[in-house]
């Protein structure tokens, strides 16, 4: 089975959800209301925008331009149409591009968000990739899986350093973000509760929606899907997002 196949198959799986990964809008207006102050009105972008659940929120709460970059043209029709129900298009410019080769003006944006998307550049390298693009003092709001223990059980550790050997603990994370010309203003682990109910359940309804009939690629991923739901639902304790907020340091 080649890559393009599995990609192919983890778009059509996740096509049409409200989210591609853990979330959750109650957390995230309790971060935009405890940010740093920000130019009015601030230039915002939203890296892995998916299908743009925070560019609409952010677009909202500021009533600004939001830029919204995925690789995945599918999403981004989504995020448009979201965009159109919650009557902020003219807001949110949908972008087509690789996050970690933006080739933007460096400090040409005041909010950096990022949902969930971090890993695929690992935190370090989207933090290093990132830094040029923020303003003098401008703000990073990123999710990153994070261990919740320094001791894992095993099952969950193998599963996790094979899947994302850059995992590591919020402090670690820290230590990563200070090395990368940041100081750490806050961080917000998501709740174990919100994969569920912003994720992990609707995907649930969509894998008995799609299962029937799936090609190969897709019921291969379907089945890794429910192994990492399963994961999650034994192990929760051990692993999860944290809201990283972060203002680039001077220098």
């Amino acid at each position: 089975m080649n890559d393009d196949a599995q990609f192919q198959a983890l778009i059509t799986l996740h096509r049409g959800l409200d989210r591609q990964g853990p979330g959750d809008e109650a957390l995230s207006r309790e971060i935009l209301a405890q940010l740093p102050p920000l130019p009015q009105p601030p230039r915002i972008a939203d890296l892995g925008c998916g299908s743009g659940a925070a560019s609409v929120l952010l677009a909202r709460w500021f009533d600004a331009p939001v830029t919204a970059v995925d690789m995945v043209p599918q999403f981004l029709d989504d995020l448009r149409e979201r965009a159109q129900r919650a009557g902020c298009s003219r807001l949110v410019e949908a972008v087509q591009a690789d996050m970690g080769r933006l080739d933007w003006p460096a400090e040409s944006v005041d909010l950096l968000w990022s949902e969930g998307a971090a890993y695929n550049l690992s935190f370090r390298g989207a933090l290093e990739a990132w830094r040029p693009l923020l303003s003098a003092q401008g703000v990073a709001v990123i999710s990153e899986i994070t261990w919740r223990t320094d001791d894992p059980r095993e099952e969950v550790a193998n599963y996790w350093r094979n899947a994302y050997p850059a995992i590591a603990t919020e402090e670690q994370n820290r230590r990563h973000a200070l090395d990368a010309g940041f100081a750490v203003i806050a961080t917000h682990p998501l709740p174990s509760n919100a994969w569920w109910t912003s994720y992990y359940d609707p995907l649930l309804e969509r894998i008995e929606a799609i299962r029937d009939g799936a090609s190969p690629a897709l019921a291969s991923v379907i089945e890794e899907t429910l192994k990492e739901i399963d994961l999650f639902r034994r192990f929760s304790d051990d692993y999860g997002y944290t809201f990283y907020v972060l203002q680039r340091s001077p220098g």
